[in-house]
């Protein structure tokens, strides 16, 4: 199944999407959530739901007329990774971690699908990071290899657009990372059985104006899905609506020579097989 969160009469819908349309979810199945994170923290039957849906004479709309929200819009936790393909490592300077380098993002950061993302008056160190995102689904603590990919609900695509000189300024990424509008995230969640396990073997591409700038799989992750949800647990709490955001390969802006930088009426793609394509403008601020 695929979900999306679109804005309707000026109020965030959960939708599902069948073939080129969009079924919306709260009005086929009045039992399920118009929020997909309420949704999720709540156990609702949100697969159920959506093949009645699809399967009953439910409204349908044209899914390129509907205005997409970021996938998950508020999320609980953002936990992300850095450092996690091994030839982003290597073009960083850097060996293999010995442990993941997280960090956090805010919700206030993040973007939706075709919406303008921001570079900042303070920088002109803009950068994309081809990623993908994971949406647990179920509460989870001290999971083990076995049993962690048990608590995904599903995938999706993230940019995690970085402001580079303010990521720099300090050992910890945060400030650079949580820029208005640099987190785009979207355009659909898809479930979790529609994919290999731990979205393993996909590939994974960034594009700026129509040039390949990262190419890579998600089976060259260092650490895959399982044990970063293991490796998370162990030390908090993860609960339905967290999301977890599992770093970028090789070919960011900051690598090259000279670096690359996003600039006013750029077009960042970033897309993952079988999952989606994600498209932003980038826009100065004002």
């Amino acid at each position: 199944m695929r979900f999306i969160t679109y804005i309707q009469g000026g109020q965030q819908r959960l939708g599902v999407v069948t073939g080129q349309e969009v079924i919306d979810l709260n009005q086929a199945q009045p039992q399920i959530s118009a929020d997909l994170r309420t949704a999720l923290r709540a156990g609702q039957d949100l697969a159920g739901a959506a093949k009645a849906a699809i399967a009953s004479n439910a409204r349908r709309v044209p899914l390129a007329s509907v205005t997409l929200a970021p996938v998950l819009p508020e999320p609980g936790k953002i936990v992300c990774l850095g450092l996690n393909y091994y030839d982003h490592a290597k073009e960083g300077g850097r060996e293999k971690p010995v442990y993941p380098w997280f960090f956090l993002r805010c919700a206030s950061s993040l973007l939706a699908p075709n919406a303008k993302a921001l570079r900042p008056k303070v920088s002109e160190r803009l950068d994309w990071e081809a990623e993908l995102a994971v949406v647990i689904g179920k509460t989870v603590k001290h999971c083990t290899m076995d049993n962690a990919l048990e608590a995904v609900f599903g995938y999706s695509v993230f940019n995690d657009i970085s402001v580079r000189d303010y990521q720099k300024k300090t050992p910890q990424w945060s400030i650079g990372k949580n820029f208005d509008r640099t987190g785009p995230f979207g355009p659909a969640l898809v479930t979790a059985d529609e994919l290999p396990a731990g979205a393993t073997d996909l590939r994974i591409q960034a594009r700026l104006n129509g040039q390949v700038m990262q190419d890579a799989n998600t089976r060259d992750m260092i650490w895959g899905v399982a044990e970063t949800i293991q490796l998370l647990t162990e030390c908090m709490t993860l609960e339905p609506g967290d999301v977890i955001v599992m770093g970028t390969p090789a070919g960011v802006g900051q690598a090259r020579t000279p670096p690359v930088w996003m600039k006013h009426g750029d077009v960042v793609e970033i897309e993952i097989e079988n999952i989606g394509l994600l498209r932003n403008t980038i826009e100065d601020e004002a």
